[in-house]
């Protein structure tokens, strides 16, 4: 008998249909012979509606009210699921991610996970149920109700598997896999059989949605067997394992893209020694995150440079830097936000020179300029303009020889076997 973790969105669960279904493929899963802990989103949009119905109360609301209101999205879904596996005839238990043993800090909308205490969980499997986790959720040593962001059941999923010591953790979404690029952009775009954690990470980070980057990184520390599929289909979906064979001749295996980004450039700042770490200690004091940092030549004694952030942290980025002038004094500042960061990744990159060329050639040809440049080993972003996006990811795929001739999977009716 293996224990496995199954983790079903919020498009998986969308509505009552689709949540029968969900249950349907959980007991298909029990009469395998398999324990099942079940992990569950919200139902489909019902966050976001939670979100609109706060800010129409209060254009600010107090983070802790947030984490109170939006756990509840996770507990209708457990509840509903539950009663569906019980009209087929299985017991079934669900629990909140602080009945299931989730400890986190205090940090609301954003908590990390501390501790978990997963003896309910098991006992309920001892006794047969098919035991069911409100994901995202947890509690402070404090008992505060606390949520992990967005995202947050992926990183649920992986952490109980770990935790429970799972032989498999199953993330079912929309498409049947991970792909090489998004395929609602690219519809030739190639399933990975599979993947390395690594350029997984690096994917995730970079903009790739099937994954959060925190749940990869729980995945990786622990060894965990995690598997990407359908929740619509019966396909065989993507293994990310700590080394992935590469597919002959393909040295990217992906390319990723964020929206989500917004460019900051301060001009004539001073060419002293700390000036960086004093502007960038100043950001991080605040909790934001930056990403690309490009610093120009320097002339008359003055220096440039530009970094991005993500657009919600960009009015804030330009308040820290406006509060810091009489310290650090600078002749202008200027912020773009109609950006968007374009990655290429694999592991093979490291091995293979002029990837990175090739890059920059692909997109020069589509008439696009490339603000910014980053590297690693395993991957090259650029930030571009965003009006060219779709363009740019097809030219791209097909450059480094990533096209299929087989239409990719997303969403559509549940085949039975």
């Amino acid at each position: 008998m293996s224990l496995y973790v199954m983790k079903f969105g919020g498009s998986s669960v969308g509505d009552t249909e689709r949540m029968q279904r969900v249950a349907k493929r959980i007991v298909e899963k029990q009469d395998e012979g398999h324990q099942c802990v079940v992990v569950v989103s919200a139902m489909g949009d019902t966050t976001d509606d939670l979100i609109d119905q706060a800010k129409l109360l209060n254009d600010n609301p107090p983070a802790r009210e947030m984490d109170m209101l939006l756990t509840t999205g996770e507990q209708i879904s457990i509840s509903l699921l539950s009663m569906a596996i019980h009209s087929l005839g299985r017991k079934a238990l669900s629990y909140t991610g602080w009945q299931a043993g989730f400890l986190t800090d205090s940090v609301h909308s954003k908590a990390r996970i501390a501790d978990i205490h997963p003896e309910r969980v098991l006992k309920a499997l001892d006794e047969g149920n098919i035991v069911i986790v409100a994901g995202f959720q947890g509690m402070s040593e404090e008992g505060e109700i606390t949520t992990l962001g967005r995202g947050g059941s992926d990183t649920t999923a992986v952490a109980l598997a770990a935790a429970i010591d799972a032989d498999v953790c199953e993330i079912y979404t929309d498409v049947d896999g991970v792909y090489s690029t998004d395929p609602r952009v690219v519809n030739c775009a190639r399933k990975l059989n599979e993947i390395s954690y690594d350029e997984m990470l690096e994917l995730a980070n970079l903009g790739a949605a099937v994954l959060h980057p925190r749940a990869v990184e729980y995945a990786k520390h622990n060894q965990v067997k995690l598997v990407v599929r359908s929740s619509f289909n019966y396909n065989e979906g993507t293994v990310v394992k700590e080394e992935a064979s590469m597919e002959q001749g393909v040295v990217v295996s992906g390319i990723a893209y964020d929206k989500n980004v917004a460019r900051i450039s301060i001009l004539g700042v001073a060419d002293v020694p700390g000036v960086l770490a004093q502007m960038f200690g100043a950001l991080a004091t605040e909790g934001i995150d930056v990403d690309i940092i490009v610093q120009s030549g320097v002339q008359n004694g003055e220096a440039d440079f530009a970094f991005t952030v993500s657009l919600e942290d960009r009015e804030r980025a330009l308040a820290v830097i406006e509060k810091i002038r009489d310290q650090l004094p600078y002749r202008d500042v200027t912020s773009e936000d109609n950006l968007v960061k374009v990655s290429i990744v694999g592991a093979g990159m490291v091995s293979h020179p002029g990837v990175a060329a090739q890059m920059f050639d692909v997109i020069s040809k589509q008439g696009v300029s490339i603000k910014m440049v980053s590297t690693s080993e395993i991957k090259v972003s650029c930030v571009i303009e965003s009006g060219n996006l779709q363009n740019v990811v097809q030219a791209l795929h097909t450059a480094y020889g990533l096209d299929t001739d087989q239409q990719a999977v997303v969403g559509g009716p549940q085949v039975r076997r």
